[in-house]
């Protein structure tokens, strides 16, 4: 199975557009592409809104759906609007991913090759590619980010002429590798594309 892992350092920052461009690069693969999203205190994973259940610790703690609009107006929906066999949205509560990785898991198992958008999930799953996003121009950079940078294969890197508006932040554990330059409009670029062929391989279609 192949297995690849988008992620980057804040919201907002083009994780989404990545996955759906990688998808509709690489079609042939027939992608089970998933969204992975992390809700704080008060908010119910069943659908997203504040309910009273997040008090307990054993009630609504993940939820996974699967998305079959063709709209493109949510991120999963996307998914699907740029190819993929199959889009699923899990929702957590912050710092209970790991009781959704056993559904999740089976869901995986199910495809040849799988596409995520997450930073946490690297805590659970070794990807063969990992690919960190990073916009200079957005001062936030998530622990959870932070925390896997030097796991990252690759760097897809906003273009921009000013410093990194983020502080405190090291970039060593990503010196040397890979670097593709990102913007509006081309977040996959044709250097990527062959960068992730040469890592994931021919792909292998299951039977139907």
């Amino acid at each position: 199975m192949a297995l690849i892992v988008v992620g980057g350092h804040s919201r907002s920052v083009g994780k989404t557009s990545v996955v759906a461009g990688i998808v509709a690069a690489l079609r042939e693969y027939q992608w089970l592409a998933v969204k992975i999203t992390q809700y704080g205190h008060g908010i119910c994973s069943n659908h997203g809104g504040p309910c009273d259940c997040a008090v307990d610790d054993a009630e609504h703690s993940y939820a996974i759906n699967e998305e079959n609009d063709r709209s493109g107006e949510s991120d999963t929906s996307r998914f699907v609007l740029a190819g993929a066999a199959r889009s699923l949205w899990v929702r957590s509560r912050q710092g209970y991913l790991a009781e959704a990785m056993p559904d999740l898991r089976t869901e995986l198992a199910k495809h040849e090759n799988v596409i995520m958008e997450s930073n946490s999930v690297m805590r659970f799953l070794k990807p063969d590619v990992y690919l960190t996003v990073l916009d200079p121009n957005n001062a936030d950079f998530k622990d959870s980010a932070r925390n896997f940078l030097d796991r990252a294969d690759a760097v897809l890197l906003h273009q921009t002429q000013t410093a990194p508006a983020w502080t405190q932040v090291s970039l060593r554990p990503v010196a040397g590798k890979p670097t593709f330059a990102i913007s509006e409009g081309n977040w996959v670029p044709q250097e990527l594309v062959a960068f992730l062929r040469s890592k994931i391989g021919l792909p292998q279609l299951r039977a139907t």
